[in-house]
């Protein structure tokens, strides 16, 4: 009889292994809290996104796109509930269309070229993704630029005529898809990658 066959189903099973290597693995989890690989973000209310969402409103009055969208872009909104996140995702929205197509590429070159330039733009990224995902944190709309049509002039206006808000959405996503478009150009296809496996949320 040879050696093999005279090993028992017993000892055979996987019974051998009593220790638990993985606690003396220095790098397991086990032997560290691996919520600490993710830094805490600040908390933003809904006061403070108001705030903000005010002062690149002004800029945007002003006829500071590029700075509107800077600031709306530097300040996102990572850590807060969802009505503050849809608050702030509105008011991207609106700078973006209020930016005519023309102005894009420059704006978004000028953007990334300097040194945290790429963040921002995957930044921007995260915002058009939501956009074109349905908008709403919470699920309950489907976008939160129902309420504005783009115009030629440049500027959003709000529309209450009847059926306008399929209208709406429609050109909303229109204007989302467009920046995607240069955004894409400009940075490349690695902002969709960063922008797909960046844990942190819009």
């Amino acid at each position: 009889m040879s050696i093999i066959q005279q090993h028992t189903q017993a000892s055979l099973s996987d019974a051998w292994r009593t220790i638990n290597i993985d606690a003396l693995d220095p790098d397991s989890s086990q032997n560290f809290d691996t919520s600490t690989l993710h830094p805490p973000l600040p908390e933003i209310g809904e006061a403070d996104v108001r705030q903000l969402n005010a002062q690149v409103r002004q800029l945007l009055r002003g006829g500071d796109a590029e700075g509107a969208l800077r600031g709306s872009l530097e300040s996102a909104v990572y850590n807060g509930s969802d009505g503050a996140k849809d608050a702030h995702m509105q008011t991207v929205v609106e700078v973006l269309q209020s930016i005519k197509a023309s102005e894009m590429t420059p704006m978004l070159q000028r953007i990334y070229g300097p040194e945290g330039g790429s963040e921002l733009l995957d930044v921007l990224m995260k915002y058009l993704y939501k956009g074109m995902s349905g908008g709403s944190s919470g699920g309950g709309g489907r976008t939160p630029t129902r309420n504005l049509t783009p115009q030629a002039t440049g500027f959003s206006q709000v529309s209450s005529r009847p059926g306008a808000m399929s209208e709406n959405t429609g050109s909303a996503m229109s204007v989302l898809l467009s920046w995607h478009e240069k955004v894409v150009d400009v940075a490349g296809l690695g902002s969709i990658e960063r922008c797909m496996t960046d844990w942190r949320k819009v």
